[in-house]
C-alpha cells in the first residue's frame, strides 16, 4: 500500500506545533514533531537585571505562569545561596497546587474527554451517557468542570494578588503573608473542590479512592459506580482502545514536586524526583549534571553532542532547506529520551496504583490520562495539608531578609514540577545581569526533535505503529497526543506528500 503523508497543524502552549506522520497499511511508520514558533524567552533575559525574571518568566506560559515564577526564584535562590522560610515554601507550594490541579482538571475533561463525543464511538454501550457528561459546553462533567477549575485557581489569588503572571515569589520568601482570612477562604474552596470530586468525578470518598492500591481494585470501584466521570472516561477510553496504543519512551524523568518546608526522612518533596529506569528496575536518584540538549535536528546554530544548560546556547538558524525542522531542541537525560509528565511523577514517587495498572499493561494514552486524574487527586489532599499547615503556623515569617552582598555573580538551577512535566530552569550571571538563561519546559522533554544519533523524541515514539482507521479524520492520533497535554486546536490541517491541501476537519466536536 502507498505511504500518505498527513500534516497536523497544532497548538500548545509554548507555540505552534505540526507532526509530520507517516502512515502505510493503516498505522503511523514514521513520525515527526515539529516546533514552528521560534519564541526566544533565553535571548529576552540575557543582559536584564536578574529580579526582572520575577515578572518576565510567568509570561512563559498562561497555563503554567506560576510554575515558571517559581523554577526562576528557585534558580536565583541557588545562585544566591538563600533559604526561604518554611511559610514561604507553603505558600509557595499551595500556589503551585491549586494551579496544577486547574489544569489537569480542564485537560481531562475540556481536551481529552470530548473526542468521546465524536461519531466515531456511536455503537458505544456508553454513547449516551458519555454524550451527555463530556459534550462541549453542554455535558454535565464539561459545564462542572469549568465551574470548579475557575473555583480552585482562586487560592492562586488569595495568596499572590492575581492569576496569571503573579510575581508574589521572590529571592527568600513571599511578598505577603497568608492572613487568617487567607488561609480560611483558601480551606473552604478546597473543601468545596473535594466534595464536588468526590461525589461527581470519583463517586466515593477521596482517601479509600487514594488507597486504592493495586488494577482490580480499581476495577471494583468503576464497576460499582458506573455513572461517574471517571467510569465513564474509563469506558470509553477502553472502547477506543486507548490502553494498548502511544507508549513512546519508558524512562520517565520527574524532578519533583512541591519541596517539603520540614523534610522528612527519606522524603525531601510531596512527590519526589527520580528517574524510573523500567518496571525491573529501581527508581535512581535525578541526577541534573546528567541534562543535555542536542540541536542536530533543530533550527538552532549548531554544536556536536549534546550540551548540559549551564553551557547550552539559543542562537537561531533557520535553514528550512536543511534535514533540521523544529523550533524545539531535544533535551535527553544520560543521552536517553525520557518521557514527562503525571504518569512519571506518579511512578517515581511510587504511587501503587498506577505501577500496578503500569505492570499490566505498560505505557498507553488511557493510563498517561488517569495518572493525571489521580496525580489531581493527591494534590487536593496535599493542598488541604499545607493550608492547614499555615493555619497553625501562620504567625512563622515569610520571607528572610537577604544579608548584604547577597546578590551576586553566580550560577543557579530551578527544577520542579508543572502541570506538563520537568520543568527546569537554568541561569548565570554576570556583572549584575543575566549572561545566560536556559528553559526546558515539559513540552521540550516530550515533544522533542531526533538527537545528535538520530533518536527519535518521545512524541514521535508514541505515534510509531498507531492505527489510523480514517486518514482524513484520524483520531487515533489526536488521542494519543492530547493525553500529554499539549493544549490542542481543534482544528486540523492534512496534506499529502506534495504538501497541497486536502481539506480541514474538526476533531473532538
Amino acid at each position: 500500500m502507498a505511504r500518505l503523508t498527513l500534516e497536523l497543524d497544532l497548538n500548545r502552549v509554548e507555540g505552534d506545533l505540526t507532526f509530520q506522520v507517516e502512515v502505510e497499511d493503516g498505522r503511523v511508520v514514521e513520525a515527526r514533531c515539529v516546533g514552528t514558533t521560534y519564541r526566544g524567552f533565553e535571548q529576552i533575559m540575557i543582559g536584564r537585571a536578574p529580579r526582572d525574571a520575577l515578572v518576565i518568566t510567568p509570561r512563559i506560559c498562561g497555563i503554567c505562569s506560576t510554575a515558571h515564577l517559581y523554577a526562576a526564584v528557585l534558580a536565583l535562590e541557588d545562585a544566591w545561596g538563600i533559604t526561604p522560610p518554611a511559610n514561604a515554601i507553603r505558600i509557595r507550594n499551595a500556589s503551585l497546587m491549586a494551579e496544577i490541579i486547574q489544569s489537569d482538571l480542564r485537560q481531562s475533561f475540556l481536551f481529552f474527554a470530548p473526542d468521546f463525543c465524536h461519531d466515531r464511538y456511536a455503537g458505544s454501550p456508553a454513547r449516551a451517557a458519555t454524550v451527555a457528561a463530556f459534550a462541549p459546553f453542554q455535558g454535565w462533567a464539561h459545564r462542572e468542570t469549568l465551574r470548579y477549575s475557575r473555583r480552585i485557581i482562586e487560592i492562586v489569588a488569595l495568596l499572590a494578588g492575581q492569576w496569571p503572571h503573579s510575581s508574589h515569589m521572590t529571592p527568600g520568601g513571599v511578598t505577603a503573608e497568608a492572613t487568617a482570612r487567607k488561609i480560611v477562604d483558601g480551606q473552604s474552596l478546597v473543601a468545596e473542590v473535594t466534595r464536588w470530586v468526590e461525589q461527581r468525578l470519583l463517586g466515593g470518598d477521596l482517601e479509600e479512592w487514594l488507597a486504592l492500591a493495586d488494577a482490580d481494585a480499581l476495577t471494583e470501584w468503576l464497576a460499582t459506580r458506573p455513572t461517574t466521570a471517571l467510569a465513564l472516561l474509563d469506558q470509553a477510553a477502553r472502547y477506543a482502545g486507548l490502553d494498548a496504543i502511544g507508549s513512546g519512551s519508558s524512562r520517565m524523568l520527574a524532578f519533583g514536586a512541591f519541596p517539603l518546608a520540614e523534610p522528612e526522612a527519606g522524603r525531601s518533596h510531596w512527590l519526589m524526583p527520580g528517574v524510573w529506569q523500567g518496571d525491573d528496575q529501581p527508581v535512581v536518584p535525578l541526577e541534573p549534571a546528567r541534562i543535555n540538549e542536542h540541536v542536530r535536528y533543530s533550527w538552532f546554530r549548531p554544536y556536536p553532542g549534546g550540551k548540559h544548560p549551564f553551557d547550552g546556547e539559543t542562537i537561531p538558524d533557520y535553514q528550512p532547506a536543511s534535514d533540521r525542522y523544529s523550533w524545539d531542541k531535544a533535551p535527553r537525560y544520560r543521552g536517553t529520551v525520557m518521557q514527562t509528565g503525571p504518569l512519571a511523577d506518579l511512578l517515581v514517587d511510587g504511587d501503587p496504583l498506577i505501577r500496578s495498572m503500569y505492570r499490566r499493561a505498560g505505557g498507553n494514552a488511557w493510563l498517561r490520562q488517569l495518572a493525571r486524574l489521580r496525580r489531581m487527586t493527591h494534590l487536593l489532599r496535599f493542598l488541604c495539608q499545607t493550608l492547614d499547615q499555615l493555619a497553625m503556623r501562620r504567625h512563622e515569617p515569610h520571607i528572610a531578609l537577604l544579608p548584604r552582598g547577597a546578590e551576586r555573580d553566580g550560577r543557579g538551577a530551578g527544577l520542579l514540577t508543572a502541570a506538563r512535566g520537568a520543568l527546569g530552569h537554568w541561569i548565570s550571571i554576570r556583572d549584575g545581569a543575566f549572561d545566560r538563561y536556559q528553559v526546558i519546559t515539559p513540552t521540550s522533554w516530550n515533544a522533542s526533535p531526533r538527537d545528535s544519533t538520530g533518536t527519535p523524541g518521545h512524541w514521535e515514539q508514541s505515534l510509531i505503529g498507531v492505527p489510523v482507521r480514517d486518514p482524513d479524520d484520524p483520531l487515533e492520533i489526536a488521542h494519543v497526543i492530547r493525553s500529554h497535554d499539549p493544549c490542542l486546536v481543534c482544528t486540523v490541517h492534512f496534506l499529502d506528500a506534495r504538501g497541497q491541501t486536502r481539506h480541514r476537519v474538526r476533531l473532538g466536536v
